[in-house]
């Protein structure tokens, strides 16, 4: 298939594109490298020996992107492209509002005018806000918590409503739960602009001596060692589904939703010891208060995927440990050095 990605030069979306490309199709990758570096597409060339063509472009150019779809016929999308920082979105929400709502508003009647109507869409657990039943499933209620949680949710909702009105409509929204680790190379990964806001790169981070020490919200929640547990995803798991939905939507019409996770908790101070073990040095933290708003036990059920796609997550977060300090370890600077 001829894929278009946006945000295809991101973290996840760098993974993605690697997979695509190993899995024979050809892709075009769309990113306004607002948050992300060419130099991710040219290391995936690299590692697959094939070229996914790159164009400079932000969704919020309505013009450009319709002239896009206009110049190159796509078999489907894959759109990662958006802002996704949760504080960021707390504090300037209509940055957040416009870019995230408005740019798929703009792909999707491009993608509508053009005829391409198979979408896999980059959608988020942040959608069920601070639920305090676990496992999570797709049939619960939202309540997103915040701005950038409810531009996704609010996207889906907009993704449900097309694909009601046009049976003709492909869609897949996949919750992903963290994704963490990186490709086994060590030469593409995850390269966070600023503050990372997500605890593995900031683990990370410390432990190549970026920063000093990881801060630990909260040590009081009622679980086994009082730290926030999550379900963290390799990476190039989370490309694998991916893959496995566009597999689906080939022969699947309507709107389709799955969480993407392991289905498996870890707590910050397992990531932050199994990280340590990785990295061969212990990972120095303070404990601070809890943040408003955090859920103290978060994870999936994955089972849906694994009954609809065939698909499951397999490595081990020592592995996504591994693979995430290999990458940390060989560009300590990220992407910058190149």
């Amino acid at each position: 298939m001829k894929v278009l990605v946006t945000g295809g030069a991101g973290y996840i979306g760098s993974h993605m594109v690697l997979c695509l490309l190993e899995a024979g199709h050809d892709v075009v990758v769309l990113d306004n490298l607002a948050n992300s570096s060419a130099e991710s597409l040219r290391r995936v060339e690299e590692l697959t020996g094939k070229h996914p063509e790159f164009i400079e472009l932000d969704l919020l150019d309505a013009l450009g992107v319709d002239n896009l779809f206009a110049s190159g016929a796509f078999d489907s999308v894959i759109h990662f492209a958006g802002f996704k920082a949760v504080g960021e979105s707390v504090a300037q929400p209509l940055k957040y509002y416009h870019n995230n709502i408005v740019g798929t508003l703009n792909l999707l009647a491009s993608m509508d005018k053009h005829g391409v109507r198979s979408l896999v869409f980059s959608s988020s657990a942040t959608v069920y806000g601070a639920s305090e039943e676990v496992p999570l499933i797709e049939k619960m209620p939202l309540d997103a918590t915040n701005p950038y949680g409810r531009t996704k949710e609010q996207i889906e909702d907009i993704l449900s409503d097309l694909g009601a009105s046009d049976p003709t409509w492909r869609v897949a929204l996949l919750r992903y739960f963290n994704p963490v680790g990186a490709h086994e190379s060590g030469r593409i990964g995850e390269d966070p602009s600023g503050i990372p806001n997500n605890l593995l790169p900031f683990v990370a981070q410390v432990a190549v001596g970026r920063r000093e020490k990881v801060m630990v919200f909260g040590n009081d929640y009622p679980t086994p060692d009082g730290t926030g547990v999550r379900d963290y995803i390799h990476v190039m798991d989370l490309a694998a589904g991916h893959l496995a939905a566009l597999g689906y939507l080939g022969s699947h019409a309507g709107v389709f939703t799955w969480n993407l996770g392991t289905g498996n908790g870890s707590s910050v101070l397992e990531v932050i010891q199994a990280f340590g073990d990785a990295a061969g040095k212990p990972i120095p933290f303070e404990f601070a208060p809890r943040r408003p708003g955090d859920a103290a036990v978060s994870y999936a059920d994955p089972s849906a995927a694994l009954a609809d796609l065939g698909w499951s997550a397999h490595r081990s977060l020592a592995q996504m440990c591994a693979d995430h300090w290999r990458w940390q370890e060989s560009n300590p600077n990220g992407y910058a050095a190149s």
